[in-house]
């Protein structure tokens, strides 16, 4: 486990408890210096890794700050994590650029509650998490998104989890969404090249040629089946077809 940049694990009942992730050692230690300063009680770390294991670790927080590039898993990736985990508290991007409306639309569709510019200074950014926050967030149970049943597969979209015959697949987060889009709509290929771009974005190139990106694609597909597999050896419900892609069979 990579530990906290800093250690105030044990929160005061009076502050606002905030977690900081920030990349940049000083940026972390001085924007960290200056909440305090503002009476709010920060806990930082150097990368989402540090701050998902924190929360394995059952720590609490009325709000946490993401910076929107991360080392090792992205801002929005982390976003996406913390959403799946059903964390109790919202989080907010603190971004040093200015984001175009598809980058704000994928964030808030991931649960972000707000972006705010680190040019702004820490006296903005705090009267901000105040403002959204309400001053304290007392945490909210939200309603469960409905289930997804294809067959034997459940899809729970807001957790990005899915189940085989009661079974947990354990699928990373890229091999879900190629999962949730072939099940979507059985019957219907979904293109090599849909499928990549479920995987990355649109657009993205990757691998060998011009359709190098394709290897990636079926390697993905494979991992996929043989966790499906785990369960049920003759598993065939992922059908191929080398001109068109890859479909949910037809029940």
């Amino acid at each position: 486990m990579t530990a906290p940049s800093t250690s105030s694990a044990v929160f005061s009942p009076q502050k606002m408890r905030v977690l900081f992730v920030e990349d940049d050692d000083d940026c972390r230690e001085a924007l960290s210096a200056e909440f305090g300063d503002h009476g709010l009680e920060v806990e930082s770390f150097r990368d989402g890794r540090s701050m998902l294991d924190g929360i394995d670790a059952e720590l609490q927080a009325d709000v946490a700050l993401l910076d929107w590039n991360l080392p090792d898993i992205s801002g929005i990736d982390l976003a996406l994590e913390l959403k799946r985990r059903q964390v109790a508290f919202p989080y907010v991007f603190l971004t040093g650029k200015a984001l175009g409306v598809g980058h704000e639309m994928l964030a808030f569709e991931r649960g972000a509650l707000d972006f705010i510019d680190k040019a702004r200074g820490v006296s903005i950014i705090v009267k901000r998490l105040r403002a959204l926050t309400g001053g304290r967030m007392a945490p909210k149970a939200s309603d469960p998104e409905p289930a997804v049943q294809q067959g034997k597969l459940t899809l729970r979209p807001q957790v990005s989890r899915a189940r085989w015959d009661g079974n947990d697949l354990d699928l990373t987060l890229t091999e879900y969404k190629i999962l949730a889009l072939l099940a979507a709509t059985p019957g219907r290929f979904a293109s090599y090249r849909e499928i990549y771009d479920c995987m990355h974005y649109a657009g993205f190139m990757a691998g060998g040629g011009e359709d190098g990106f394709r290897t990636n694609v079926r390697s993905a597909l494979k991992r996929i089946r043989n966790k499906f597999r785990t369960y049920q050896p003759h598993f065939a419900e992922i059908e191929n077809h080398p001109g068109l892609g890859y479909r949910w069979r037809v029940s």
